[in-house]
């Protein structure tokens, strides 16, 4: 990709080499809530692969029998990538690691007095000799070796330098200067990032506790790191790790010094949100569903005229497309290209009016769908169409032990009734549908958002959906009562308005 125009004074040189370890599997399970399957761990390392990223961390092989399992899983897919697992300071650690089958360790070993005094409960030379031994002993059983000094950024930086030179003098492949509660700031980092390197190797560990993730770690990586510790999306304990794919980007953008595959950044981050159960924020760096959406009028007349007008970066550098928003603050050249994506066909005349009512919705505090705009370009142009798919009737139960859904649809006039199962009664109506529509009506569930829920007997929900057939999406919101009516009616609504492209009858359903 084209960076920034570089600048003399540029503290990270084009030809450096950098790469990234990834801890997902590891320090971003460790985020509430957060539990990753042995098949999980074994999918998304699978993408980590894919992307590019070097040094794998799968897991804690002390956590138990079924973590080890999972590691050894990962381990037994032979990735190019050295896949590692995190050990105390403990030989019973790396003996586990061991059992695994992995490439590395990472030897956790205190640094700050905090740690080594009180956490830990030893000297800072009975830490120096054990850090020694636990070196000495994963490396005569051909480990790769990096020892982590915990807590690092509040560490006396003599004693910090004192350490890595014990683990180097051990046989340690490299040191990583931790800033394990997101304490510090890039000054810091880059002074003692600069002291560890002249020993040898440095990585950087950093968290995102005061949003200084990133800048602590290129700051690392200009003081001479050249491995970054990173989660996809950020996960992590408390605020999160320092984010993979906005490391992975800055250094590319800002600097020219490729460490991943780019194109592969969003769909690693889906992956890894549906695996995790954490949504995307919406106006996170690289991968929210914000970061390349566009409402604003004067914005989006200038992206259209020129797309870097207002985006640093070409959205499909990281696997993303650009979106037009639809809301109060659309404007006429947002309204005409949204109209022009679903082949909708006004004069000037009626996209104003068509904005103005836009508009006039969104004052109202409502967000404007798809489904809203095309709805109000029909009342203005007058261009009535006939429904290709309607919902006549739905029923859903969920008390037995498998939910279960009927649906009747009319489908181009010919009436359709199927039944489904699923995990839930939402799930088991999309099955109905499915079924009712048949494999002629190929479209994706791409997103679905449950929100706005009002409180008392009489709860309102609304839920929206965005769905994809071939290469058009939708977005359709409805508000009900009841959950599993608000979905189906907002996906049969999203359906319709992607089948009556085609002109074509629906083919019957499947048998």
């Amino acid at each position: 990709m084209h960076s920034q125009t570089p600048t003399p004074d540029q503290t990270i040189d084009p030809d450096r080499t950098v790469q990234l370890l990834d801890t997902t599997l590891r320090d971003g399970e460790q985020a509430p809530g957060v539990s990753l399957s042995p098949d999980e761990k074994v999918e998304l390392a699978r993408s980590l692969e894919h992307a590019g990223v070097s040094v794998i961390e799968a897991g804690s092989a002390c956590t138990g029998a079924g973590e080890r399992r999972a590691i050894s899983r990962v381990t037994d897919l032979d990735l190019d990538a050295l896949v590692t697992s995190f050990c105390r300071g403990i030989r019973a650690d790396v003996d586990k690691a061991l059992e695994c089958g992995v490439d590395g360790v990472h030897i956790v070993v205190p640094s700050s007095d905090r740690h080594v005094e009180g956490k830990v409960g030893t000297s800072r030379e009975d830490n120096l000799a054990t850090t020694a031994e636990l070196v000495e002993y994963a490396t005569e059983h051909d480990l790769w070796v990096e020892v982590i000094g915990e807590d690092g950024s509040r560490a006396d930086l003599d004693y910090l330098a004192e350490l890595a030179e014990t683990s180097f003098e051990a046989g340690a492949d490299r040191f990583c200067f931790a800033d394990t509660v997101g304490h510090t700031g890039p000054e810091h980092t880059t002074a003692a990032v600069s002291r560890l390197a002249e020993l040898g190797p440095v990585s950087a560990h950093t968290h995102d506790d005061l949003g200084l993730g990133v800048a602590n770690a290129l700051a690392a990586v200009s003081a001479g790191a050249d491995l970054v510790h990173c989660t996809v999306n950020g996960l992590g304990e408390r605020a999160g790790n320092v984010a993979l794919e906005e490391v992975a980007i800055a250094l590319s953008h800002v600097y020219d010094v490729e460490t991943a595959d780019l194109e592969s950044l969003y769909g690693l981050a889906q992956r890894v949100s549906r695996a995790t159960g954490v949504d995307l924020p919406p106006n996170k760096a690289v991968i929210g569903e914000n970061a390349f959406t566009h409402e604003s009028g004067i914005h989006t007349d200038g992206t259209l005229k020129d797309d870097k007008m207002y985006e640093p970066y070409a959205p499909e550098t990281v696997g993303r497309e650009r979106r037009l928003a639809l809301g109060k603050h659309t404007g006429r050249a947002g309204v005409a290209a949204t109209l022009e994506e679903h082949d909708v066909e006004a004069g000037d005349d009626e996209v104003a009016e068509i904005a103005t009512r836009v508009t006039e919705l969104g004052d109202r505090g409502r967000r404007v769908t798809d489904a809203d705009l095309l709805a109000i370009a029909e009342d203005v142009t007058g261009d009535d169409r006939e429904r290709v798919v309607d919902l006549l009737d739905l029923t859903a139960t969920s008390g037995g032990a498998v939910p279960t859904a009927s649906i009747r649809l009319d489908v181009d006039g010919e009436e359709r009734v199927a039944s489904g199962t699923g995990s839930g009664p939402v799930d088991a109506a999309v099955s109905a549908i499915r079924e009712a529509l048949g494999s002629s009506a190929d479209a994706e569930l791409e997103s679905y958002h449950v929100d706005a829920v009002t409180g008392g007997t009489d709860a309102v929900v609304t839920v929206e959906v965005t769905m994809v057939r071939n290469d058009r999406s939708v977005t359709v919101a409805r508000s009900e009562a009841d959950i599993t009516r608000a979905s189906v009616e907002a996906m049969v609504d999203a359906l319709d308005r992607l089948l009556a492209v085609d002109q074509r009858p629906l083919a019957p359903a499947d048998d």
